[in-house]
């Protein structure tokens, strides 16, 4: 289990995290999640002992990161993909990692099997590509066979049948009874894989619940309806004290309507559907939704001007 307490990290006068506190569960996958700036690496970092706290503390089962003998037998975590020596190969890399925390040296062969790169593991590193050191990054947080699990964007460079196999591990390890804990930006794929997320903005906590919370809780539900009786369905709504707006093509949009109800109302007053269906947010739109206001670098709304590469050259010179 990991516990974060009162976690603060100020640069200067930046202040990264602010008084975080949140615990991760075990046995699920928990999204760690938050806009560029939010604090995500930092906390990650913090928790590792990799950037030391203005205040606050991570335990880790109990204890601080520094407590822990043979760390690797505890927590094992992807920060950071291309984190080894080009020149050493992925078995040796694993190898001297094993050796420094008293794990079998069999280990090595094994999650090198496990990650699909026993035919490149006498290979060196440099060579690898994005997708290939992320798999040798998630061997690494394998080695000693951990009870937690930390990963930052573990898909990033990854082929579709990759990230279904990443997916798949994550789900499986929780399934276990381990503690998994991702920070991504891809909504769609932390969507098919988390089931509680932590999400936090300018440092600070903003959410702590399960998936289908966050979405219910942050995003905008109703039930959309196609029919070529629009004055009917319209009365028939009124009727029952429901309202009813009409969307870009044409359907209509009832919100937090019930579906069956509505469905019954319709074929009571004999109006024709050729659309019946509930709608509910998406990951990305309660996302957006929740840290709307937490975004530090944000984009002028308005649609920019085109600009020709000659432009660019003159706008270049005129900087430069």
């Amino acid at each position: 289990m990991i516990e974060v307490q009162d976690l603060t990290k100020r640069y200067g006068d930046k202040l990264a995290v602010d008084h975080l506190s949140f615990t991760v569960p075990q046995g699920v996958v928990t999204g760690f999640l938050g806009p560029n700036g939010a604090g995500k690496s930092t906390t990650m970092r913090m928790m590792l002992d990799l950037d030391r706290p203005t205040s606050g503390q991570v335990r880790i089962d109990g204890k601080k990161y520094g407590q822990l003998r043979q760390p690797l037998k505890y927590i094992g975590a992807l920060l950071e993909a291309k984190a080894v020596h080009p020149g050493r190969t992925a078995h040796n890399h694993l190898l001297w990692l094993a050796a420094s925390n008293r794990i079998p040296a069999r280990r090595v062969d094994e999650v090198l099997a496990l990650v699909g790169l026993g035919a490149v593991a006498k290979k060196r590193s440099g060579g690898f590509s994005l997708g290939m050191g992320q798999r040798l990054g998630i061997a690494a947080a394998l080695l000693g066979d951990p009870e937690i699990l930390m990963f930052d964007e573990p898909v990033n460079g990854l082929d579709p049948e990759g990230i279904l196999w990443v997916r798949t591990l994550m789900k499986s390890l929780a399934a276990e009874g381990r503690t998994v804990f991702v920070s991504s930006h891809l909504m769609s794929e932390m969507a098919l894989t988390a089931e509680h997320l932590i999400v936090i903005g300018r440092g600070r906590l903003l959410a702590d619940m399960a998936m289908n919370r966050f979405i219910d809780e942050n995003s905008r539900s109703f039930v959309r309806l196609r029919t070529p009786q629009p004055e009917q369905l319209l009365d028939a709504l009124s009727g029952a004290g429901m309202t009813a707006g009409r969307d870009g093509d044409g359907a209509f949009e009832v919100e937090d309507g019930d579906m069956t109800r509505i469905g019954d109302l319709a074929a009571a007053h004999g109006v024709t559907l050729h659309e019946l269906s509930p709608q509910r947010a998406s990951l990305e739109e309660a996302f957006m939704r929740m840290t709307a206001e937490s975004v530090e670098y944000q984009t002028d709304s308005a649609t920019p001007p085109e600009t020709t590469p000659q432009q660019w050259g003159a706008d270049w010179k005129k900087e430069g």
